[in-house]
């Protein structure tokens, strides 16, 4: 096993020290990086004052994004499923004339 790393992170003004794993550090800074970037947009679309308001529709907008993406999959395996046994429909049909 590696060795974990600590490292510091800065979200809502508020500084999180935590242990990562190697591999983890850049996906973790990364996310930090587009949460705060989505706190300002919020924070200058929107009069809002309260941090953790901001940091609520920040984890909506996220939640929202990542169901949706689910979705998307779910009907994008059912197109795919649908158009394999269409061509194997063909395929036997094909066959069969043989």
């Amino acid at each position: 096993m590696s060795e974990l790393l600590k490292i510091k992170l800065t979200i809502a003004d508020r500084v999180y020290p935590l242990s990562v794993a190697p591999e983890q550090e850049e996906a973790l800074r990364a996310s930090a990086k587009k949460i705060e970037a989505m706190i300002k947009q919020l924070e200058q679309s929107y009069a809002v004052r309260d941090k953790q308001d901001v940091l609520a529709m920040c984890a909506l907008q996220y939640a929202t994004k990542i169901e949706q993406s689910r979705k998307n999959e779910k009907e994008s395996t059912a197109i795919d499923k649908a158009t394999l046994t269409h061509l194997i429909g063909m395929i036997d049909e094909h066959m069969a004339a043989f």
